[in-house]
């Protein structure tokens, strides 16, 4: 999409105050994928284990060639900063409209409050509305209280039920 400073205009301001950063939100390239598995090292899932390279190129490749499935990053003065998956899919029910997913969102701890997060999750609302979804999702641990009250400024409410079941051994 280009070029998006939170609070809407360059040296804009957050809602809690802080000037927004211009980032620049785009498709994940194969060569970002470094960049990419340090970003979600850091939020330690998966006991803070991540692919190696080659595996996660290969998962890239693969992504990118389902339909409206992507991996979107923030760069922020040439550095990947950020990334999030965004899945639209085609429904039978809801009259044929689709809807949107949103899955690992991870802003880099060392740029978190900045506006960074609220500017991919603009652009993933936006992209969504554009395509037609009547609804985006996420998922959230029940531990990060602090991604919560993110997501809630953002306007997301808390809905439904959400069921787990873990396929691994």
């Amino acid at each position: 999409m280009g070029p998006f400073t939170p609070g809407g205009s360059p040296g804009g301001t957050e809602p809690n105050g802080r000037a927004g950063v211009p980032v620049e939100l785009r498709q994940a390239l194969p060569d970002d994928v470094r960049a990419l598995l340090a970003l979600h090292a850091q939020i330690g899932q998966d006991d803070g284990t991540v692919l190696g390279e080659t595996e996660a190129r290969t998962v890239l490749e693969r992504i990118a060639s389902y339909p409206d499935y992507q991996i979107r990053v923030a760069e922020f003065e040439g550095r990947i900063v950020g990334t999030y998956a965004l899945l639209i899919m085609d429904n039978l029910a809801h009259r044929g409209a689709p809807s949107a997913i949103v899955e690992d969102v991870v802003v880099d701890g060392k740029c978190r409050g900045r506006g960074i997060g609220r500017a991919m999750m603009v652009e993933a609302m936006d992209l969504a509305r554009r395509r037609g979804c009547y609804k985006i999702v996420l998922n959230s641990n029940r531990h990060r209280a602090e991604a919560h009250r993110f997501y809630e400024g953002l306007g997301f409410e808390r809905h439904g039920i959400s069921f787990f079941m873990s396929l691994e051994d």
